[in-house]
């Protein structure tokens, strides 16, 4: 990957690659889930006790092969297990609990000791090949790549790396596992060829989309996974009643919910916890982390983090929407609005070039254009409070901590640093003084001193 960060940890749809790993495996429903670490285990044990604290972690120190690996992870179980025991690879996010769950009941119905997730590809260059038995179609062995004879690569069927095993069988042939191969590792794979040499069944699961099986070597095939998780999640909300206008230039993130009939617009970028209501619509060029949008709201070319839009609501365009913001039913944030921590009230509208942070406002209030809500001192951040059914002139300057009663009006131009009493006018502003005839002593000759001359002898003249 070319990277500080550890390969499993690289994101794609809102989790890392391991994370999407996990949340396949649980969906089994597993006795236990162990992850087994080894370059960056630190990091990696951090992340994995941020989204799954009840996964365990081994420690492979020395990384001698995918058979030591399972050694580690068994050990941390105290060695052999009774049941099944499902070996997957942290590098495959596009595996769905679905195939997991079909390679499990495989492997029970058929008795199998144990049984390989296989798939057919267009290029199976560097992938073990399954070699089976011409008569019976039984896996006989993985081969490698670097160990694979010519015959045995031009085989398209290949190893995904995502087995299940009898829990005991497998505790027993990892212990005669031999490293005489090409990387001087232990093989997973030998393991097939022990138990079928000792008498027991092994089987395969063929997987129905072979794209399930891809890991992840490098940023090329990172942003292919990309792609490929995105449009299977489109599929789904477009299935489930949901417009997406333009699937190629729509992004979203595993955790993103919709209701039916919401509608996304293009060079859209959905994450986190978003939530579009039934009717909502967003875009074209939004990007939404952690937000909820209403039912029939409309977000409009408009950045938004950690807020909520309530029913009915409209957005943008052109709008910033910071943590904490809140915004009532039929309410109005509209272009070059920029909020953060701010209650905004059912019906209440911020149309324009303004700033609303560390605030409440009341219902059905209209806040004038290039309104500024000054919260910060320097120090500290600071609460206004405007109440309901307020009108505040354009150009106000609202300095924290300070209250708007219910019912009130401000006048254009003021600071307001005092409390304005319900129902009550605020007039905070300098008294206009005119200086006749400045231009003409100070800019002499100038255009506007001519332009001033000629609008003087016409006034004369119409007298």
């Amino acid at each position: 990957m070319k990277s500080a960060t550890p390969k499993v940890l690289h994101e794609i749809c809102g989790r890392s690659l391991v994370g999407h790993v996990l949340a396949a495996a649980r969906e089994l429903d597993p006795h236990s889930l162990v992850v087994v670490v080894g370059h960056a285990r630190e990091q990696v044990a951090a992340h994995l006790t941020a989204i799954d604290p009840a996964t365990r972690t081994a420690v492979q120190a020395e990384q001698n092969g995918t058979g030591h690996a399972v050694r580690m992870g068994l050990e941390e179980l105290g060695g052999a297990v009774d049941g099944t025991v499902v070996v997957v690879c942290g590098d495959t996010p596009l595996l769905t609990a679905e195939t997991l769950k079909q390679l499990a009941g495989t492997h029970a119905g058929d008795g199998n000791a144990v049984t390989v997730l296989t798939a057919e590809v267009p290029d199976a260059t560097g992938y073990g090949r399954i070699v089976r038995d011409e008569a019976t179609g039984a896996v006989t062995a993985i081969v490698e790549h670097k160990d694979a004879t010519d015959a045995q690569r031009s085989i398209r069927e290949i190893n995904s790396g995502v087995f299940a095993f009898d829990g005991q069988l497998l505790a027993d042939a990892l212990k005669k596992v031999r490293t005489d191969n090409s990387q001087g590792e232990e093989y997973l794979t030998d393991v097939l060829g022990i138990l079928r040499e000792a008498g027991h069944r092994v089987g395969a699961c063929l997987a129905a989309d072979h794209r399930e099986i891809a890991g992840i070597n490098n940023r090329v095939q990172l942003a292919e996974a990309r792609r490929i998780l995105n449009e299977r999640l489109l599929t789904a909300a477009m299935l489930a009643g949901v417009t997406v206008v333009d699937p190629a230039s729509t992004w979203v993130d595993v955790t993103v919910t919709f209701e039916r009939d919401a509608v996304v617009h293009p060079n859209t970028l959905l994450t986190g916890s978003t939530h579009l209501g039934e009717g909502a619509e967003v875009g074209p060029n939004s990007r939404l982390g952690d937000t909820r949008v209403g039912a029939g709201a409309r977000v409009d070319n408009t950045v938004s983090e950690g807020a909520v839009v309530g029913a009915g609501a409209s957005v943008g365009p052109f709008a910033y929407l910071r943590p904490g913001t809140r915004l009532g039913a039929k309410g109005k944030i509209g272009t070059y609005v920029e909020t953060k921590n701010a209650k905004i009230g059912e019906g209440t509208k911020v149309p324009h070039l303004s700033y609303v942070g560390d605030a409440t406002i009341g219902e059905y209030t209209n806040i004038g254009a290039a309104s500024v809500f000054v919260n910060y001192d320097g120090q500290e951040k600071h609460h206004t409070t405007v109440g309901s059914h307020c009108r505040t002139g354009s150009d106000n300057m609202f300095v924290a901590p300070v209250t708007v009663g219910d019912g009130a009006y401000t006048a254009a131009g003021s600071v307001i640093t005092k409390d304005v009493p319900p129902g009550s006018l605020a007039v905070a502003r300098g008294q206009q003084r005119n200086i006749e005839g400045w231009v003409a002593r100070k800019r002499p000759g100038s255009a506007a001193a001519k332009a001033a001359e000629a609008a003087s002898r016409a006034g004369e003249g119409e007298e």
